[in-house]
């Protein structure tokens, strides 16, 4: 199969429709987890501008295990609750943070990443991991980036 990244075009709304769109074609017909996590974790990471990791941590009925993703070597396990991946697991709410050197327990895996962005992954009630997004620049991440990468983490959710 070949598959094109297609340029992100219009106001940021539109960007995220438009990945999205290209999430979906990208997992459509694939129901295996990982090879989807891999292709959504590249596509995201070389769609969107100021981002320096981009990538899944699965939950293993105990903890967070990294799973597929873009950047630099990241913490593999994370206790639930714990850090910003931890918190959004535990919670099951997507987690905006603009600065997580103030993130009561923040778990530094790079230490270039100024704000990050974690959407829980929950599949027929039952926890399947989180999606998570790293930036070096502080305050990257809005509303805006929330409701998209949402809609990311449906389009994988739905493949499964």
């Amino acid at each position: 199969m070949s598959f094109t990244v297609a340029d992100l075009t219009g106001d940021r709304t539109e960007q995220y429709q438009q990945l999205t769109a290209q999430a979906e074609a990208l997992v459509a017909g694939e129901p295996d987890r990982v090879a989807n996590a891999a292709n959504l974790a590249s596509l995201v990471f070389h769609a969107l501008p100021d981002l320096n990791w981009v990538g899944f941590y699965f939950y293993d009925g105990h903890e967070l295990v990294v799973g597929p993703f873009q950047g630099k070597p990241a913490c593999v396990r994370i206790a639930l609750g714990k850090g910003v991946c931890g918190t959004a697991a535990q919670t099951r709410e997507t987690q905006v943070v603009p600065d997580v050197h103030a993130f009561p327990g923040h778990i530094a895996c790079d230490g270039d990443t100024g704000s990050e962005v974690v959407v829980p992954l929950v599949h027929n009630g039952e926890l399947v991991g989180v999606f998570d997004l790293d930036s070096p620049k502080p305050d990257r991440f809005d509303a805006i980036d929330q409701h998209g990468l949402e809609a990311v983490a449906r389009a994988f959710l739905a493949a499964l």
